[in-house]
């Protein structure tokens, strides 16, 4: 994964704002948002942001050993 892909801010009023390579990735709100912030610190906080985008996939998909994936 490359190195610092994703940032991350938070509002006044609780969300929190994932932006990738400087662009509006997605936007947590709620019991999500707390969730992400007590966790980023305890984990890798741009693993953590590409899981919770969907970005973490890219390129790896063929790697499988199934036959769907060849």
């Amino acid at each position: 994964m490359p190195a610092d892909g994703f940032s991350w801010d938070t509002r006044s009023n609780g969300e929190v704002v994932i932006r990738h390579h400087g662009r509006l990735a997605t936007i947590l709100r709620g019991v999500r948002a707390q969730r992400f912030l007590h966790e980023v610190d305890r984990v890798d906080a741009q693993l953590l942001m590409a899981r919770l985008t969907g970005n973490y996939r890219r390129g790896n998909e063929r790697q499988g050993k199934n036959a769907r994936n060849r």
